[in-house]
């Protein structure tokens, strides 16, 4: 039952406000004594020009109370007390009933999607820093594809630019080949970092690197086929870190993908008399928006990534027609984005509007700084089996005997790394430590794990229920705020969508462990002797494993059913 609704419409009869209106003025009290919803009247004193408290008493009086337990007034708030015995009917059996499509609705029927994300760099390590955009984005289009919306999952390959011209300079100077073949990201970062410490000595093969990306840009067969075995061999790697955190795209079209695709871009910015000359360069003046200007074409001829992402956008909105165009890219490249969807917009593309960029801030370990041209980088691969073996320990410590003790370390380990990016606000920064991040207490990944390992061990025991639920029953406080939040695991996935902010879904499940925790300490489940309401207990047990089943999913984390 969605009460905020039934409470608009009973509202409605008495007042002459719009029902979404209403519907939106509800709240949830601080306290639950205070009522599970309330209407404040402050916006009605205007309309019916009497005192918010007055209103809030006639209301009070004349209100049809059906479905809740009591009606109340605290000064100007109309407080509403939910019938328990239906509220927690209704709750649970429509868990148990919808099962893995509970919290699930229709919202995004028809809407296209596109969802970049991830896009490592060829030829460079996957490290520690991508996977921060890999479990927003893979979270955000698990989260916008359970609410009905279709999705394209893009991975948008840094496979182009300057540096491959740098790269083919340092592959020709100094690389090991049998080492390419072994460890072949190693290996080309090897001679990356090399290039940068031999071009401080000598600034010439800078220039040499810009030449072999022109010779690539120009279609020269020994650069395209060098080029093409770097982005072969990182590929493969990329792929193997991506099954392993369950991760999938529908396009792999990166950078190099638009390249016969800029000159119309170019052509069409031009025709509209935007482009203009600037030191040599092609660039479009954005001065009247306070932005330094977005360039087209650098003073060697050579493209820049902004036309590569101005081709990249025209080609998405004609091959998907969009609805919402979403970018995962880190906070520094805000000011790129805006000039890219600015310049899209004077191009006369309204759509540009629907490009949105959900930036995310920076992965540190104690204050090291991670740069790829210095070659001091974390690679993802040591932190995610780092984080297993460290979590194989702490089972081998508590629990040694459990079974496939490996493969659940596995999951709860990946978890706990994925949690960690996904527990707060994507702008901040992310501090890693190993024993905050791997704790089976406080608000970690292991925690929510364990609380649904610890359910599923309590429906083992309790086998099947011998009498009805006794759904009224279950009025204790802790009860029935696990109820209540279960109830609102649809609103919290509304609140991550139009926030685009996946943590909003991981402090939610973060509530519900911590809420099931509460009732399972506070009341005994398997040796009850009330059956009726045991039944109803063990009902709540299994829709609250449901929903951090759910809740976990949306966040790319796997359940294990024992701990």
């Amino acid at each position: 039952m969605n009460y905020k609704k039934l409470i608009a419409e009973r509202i409605k009869e008495h007042v002459d406000l719009n029902l979404n209106d209403i519907e939106k003025l509800i709240e949830i009290p601080p306290k639950s004594d205070m009522g599970d919803y309330a209407f404040p009247c402050f916006q009605l004193a205007k309309v019916l020009r009497k005192a918010p408290n007055m209103i809030a008493l006639e209301l009070q009086e004349k209100i049809n109370k059906d479905g809740f337990e009591k009606v109340t007034t605290a000064g100007p708030y109309l407080n509403f007390f939910a019938d328990k015995a239906v509220f927690n009917k209704n709750t649970i059996e429509k868990i148990l009933n919808e099962k893995d499509n509970y919290g699930s609705s229709k919202i995004g029927e028809g809407k296209n999607i596109c969802v970049e994300y991830s896009s490592p760099n060829i030829a460079k390590p996957f490290h520690v820093g991508h996977l921060f955009s890999t479990s927003i984005g893979n979270s955000l289009y698990k989260i916008l594809s359970f609410e009905g919306y279709s999705c394209v999952r893009i991975n948008h390959l840094g496979d182009w630019g300057t540096q491959f011209g740098k790269l083919i300079s340092a592959y020709k100077r100094w690389c090991d080949k049998e080492a390419l073949q072994k460890e072949p990201i190693k290996e080309l970062l090897r001679i990356y970092v090399k290039f940068h410490e031999e071009a401080e000595k000598d600034p010439a093969l800078e220039d040499e690197g810009r030449m072999y990306f022109k010779k690539l840009e120009d279609g020269c067969k020994e650069e395209t086929e060098l080029w093409q075995e770097f982005k072969n061999l990182s590929l493969k790697e990329f792929k193997k870190l991506y099954k392993l955190l369950n991760v999938e795209f529908d396009s792999y079209a990166g950078e190099s993908f638009y390249s016969d695709k800029m000159d119309a871009i170019i052509d069409d910015i031009d025709k509209k008399g935007l482009l203009v000359e600037s030191n040599g360069a092609k660039v479009v003046m954005l001065d009247e928006y306070n932005m330094p200007p977005c360039i087209i074409k650098k003073s060697d001829g050579a493209t820049i990534y902004a036309t590569r992402d101005l081709a990249a956008a025209t080609y998405r909105k004609n091959t998907y027609d969009f609805y919402k165009s979403i970018y995962v890219v880190g906070m520094d490249q805000s000011l790129h984005f805006r000039q890219v969807f600015t310049t899209l917009k004077l191009m006369g593309n309204k759509w540009a509007d629907d490009c949105i960029h959900v930036g995310f801030g920076l992965v540190r370990f104690a204050d090291k700084k991670l740069s790829t041209r210095k070659g001091d980088v974390i690679f993802l691969d040591d932190l995610l089996n780092e984080s297993t073996e460290k979590t194989l320990e702490i089972i081998n410590e508590k629990n040694p005997n459990l079974e496939n003790k490996e493969e659940v370390a596995k999951k709860i380990g990946i978890g706990a790394v994925i949690f960690t990016y996904l527990k707060n606000n994507r702008e901040k920064d992310i501090v890693f430590n190993w024993k905050d991040m791997l704790s089976f207490d406080g608000e970690t990944g292991p925690y929510v794990q364990y609380s649904y390992a610890r359910g599923k061990s309590i429906l083992r025991k309790v086998g099947g229920a011998k009498a009805d639920a006794d759904y009224g029953k279950l009025n204790s406080k802790e009860e029935f705020e696990l109820v209540k939040t279960l109830e609102g695991f649809n609103k919290s996935i509304m609140n991550a969508i139009n926030k685009l902010e996946p943590y909003i879904v991981t402090r939610y499940v973060i509530e519900a462990a911590k809420a099931f925790n509460k009732f399972y300490n506070s009341h005994s489940i398997i040796n009850e002797e009330d059956e009726g309401l045991k039944a109803a207990r063990v009902k709540l047990v299994k829709s609250t494993c449901q929903v951090l089943k759910n809740g976990l999913g949306l966040l790319g984390i796997e359940v294990v059913e024992k701990m």
